[in-house]
């Protein structure tokens, strides 16, 4: 069954810390960017987004790249999302989301992809240990699947903001 949810209200990637929110795919800083955001449904997590013109691969059909990068993002936000309810905290709590990297991707085309609708990223996770998670996400175009991937998400080492 396929969620149905039509807007995120609350995103683990509005409580990002301001250093980890530039992202092309997710980062809520990034103005130029995708601006994906990822919530709970029910036990699976959800991100909902509508393609642009410019994510044309040929007309009347979504580009491949723009749909890997919504398993990548859902992927590690869905990580993040999980491990920050797992430590105790709740978006808007006032505490900073963990922040995860991809450290693997997987994306299998399945049909192609219709423009002009919003896509849906409905994620499955499994801790497989306290730092990575794995997402299994499936991308549909309303009731039609169309892609599915997964996502091995690290937890952000430190050493990434040293300069």
């Amino acid at each position: 069954m396929i969620n149905k949810v039509d807007k995120i209200e609350s995103a683990i990637q509005d409580v990002y810390p301001d250093e980890f929110a530039w992202c092309y795919g997710c980062g809520r800083l990034n103005k130029d960017g995708l601006q994906f955001r990822t919530g709970w449904a029910g036990e699976q997590t959800i991100t909902v987004y509508t393609p642009r013109p410019e994510h044309t691969a040929i007309p009347g059909f979504v580009y491949g790249g723009l749909i890997a990068s919504l398993i990548d993002c859902h992927g590690t936000g869905s990580a993040a999302l999980a491990l920050h309810e797992k430590n105790g905290n709740r978006i808007g709590d006032g505490t900073d989301a963990p922040k995860f990297v991809t450290a693997s991707l997987k994306t299998e085309f399945l049909k192609p992809t219709p423009h002009g609708v919003p896509l849906r990223a409905v994620g499955t996770l499994e801790e497989i240990h306290p730092k990575k998670w794995k997402v299994d996400v499936e991308v549909f175009a309303e009731d039609v699947l169309c892609a599915k991937g997964e996502v091995v998400a690290v937890l952000m080492p430190k050493s990434f903001l040293s300069k």
